[in-house]
């Protein structure tokens, strides 16, 4: 786990765990996302994040529909071409278009992200439901183990499993989502420690309401406000663990394209003054972060104001 994250489960668990005596339908309010959403209309931060975002789908996804090139035939003769009219960022070594390539690779990275990242908050939100609403000895355990893996260097096993399965975009979207569970089940265990002791989910205990109903109608949907802020900061790691898995040579292969693995094949060549292998792809997965942090630290503002 980042430092950021470990910074972002403290100030979020802190805010979880603060006792309140606010009725039933304030609870309600404000653990919903409506509110939230209000308040990060006042945040410019936020706002900057979410229209990077915006301008990042929108390049990965609309792109290809408007500026069409060959990402599967490789052509030597047009090797590392400088940008010119026919290719605005040049060619790559194997003659793709770097633009197209761009576009490709921020596609798979960013489905990727997302599919690790709901994997992940899924994994993460059931266990830390069911740990919170338990509590005592079973709640102890189930953190213990958190805690345990929490210490595993993640990776240097993503690696391994990376490897061992052959890397493909739902593999690797399982394999990182597979080891970023934790954060999410630390954050909304202490969610549900608060949420638990409330008037609503009291009354519902005593109309006979079981466990998992309990869980899936009362405490996962009012902790939705935290969930989503672990979400878009999840995304962000798993693009850029993509990233790093493919600089290192272990992440996706050829014909699908990913951002680390052009970081990777421009770093070798930019001695040789290749600009356009290196930093294009660098500006995307540094725009793409920082747009997705931003508007994760403006979801974390809008969850601790209204927590205020």
């Amino acid at each position: 786990m980042t430092s950021r994250q470990t910074d972002t489960a403290g100030a979020l668990e802190a805010g979880a765990t603060a006792p309140s005596a606010a009725d039933p339908a304030d609870v309600r309010e404000r653990f919903t996302l409506k509110p939230v959403l209000r308040a990060l209309r006042h945040h410019p931060l936020g706002l900057v994040g979410g229209l990077l975002l915006i301008l990042v789908v929108g390049f990965c996804f609309l792109g290809p529909l408007l500026y069409q090139t060959n990402q599967t035939d490789v052509d030597l003769v047009n090797a590392a071409l400088p940008p010119s009219t026919e290719h605005p960022l040049g060619t790559d070594l194997n003659g793709f278009d770097v633009l197209g390539r761009l576009m490709a690779g921020g596609r798979v990275s960013l489905q990727i992200g997302l599919l690790a990242a709901l994997f992940a908050t899924t994994i993460g939100t059931v266990y830390g439901a069911v740990a919170g609403l338990a509590g005592g000895i079973v709640d102890g355990f189930l953190m213990r183990v958190v805690d345990t893996l929490l210490s595993v260097p993640f990776l240097f096993f993503v690696l391994i499993l990376s490897v061992r399965f052959h890397a493909n975009a739902v593999s690797l979207s399982l394999v990182i989502g597979g080891f970023s569970w934790l954060v999410s089940a630390r954050l909304v265990r202490g969610e549900v420690l608060t949420l638990r002791v409330r008037e609503f989910v009291l009354a519902a205990r005593v109309m006979g309401a079981s466990r998992p109903r309990l869980i899936l109608t009362h405490l996962i949907p009012n902790a939705l406000s935290v969930i989503i802020v672990v979400i878009t900061f999840q995304v962000a790691d798993a693009i850029l663990v993509v990233a790093a898995l493919g600089f290192l040579g272990f992440g996706l292969t050829y014909p699908t394209a990913d951002w680390g693995s052009q970081l990777a094949n421009g770093a070798t060549f930019i001695s040789a003054d290749y600009w356009w292998l290196v930093y294009p792809v660098g500006i995307c997965v540094i725009v793409t972060v920082l747009g997705l942090n931003l508007l994760a630290d403006a979801f974390r503002d809008a969850v601790g104001h209204r927590a205020g």
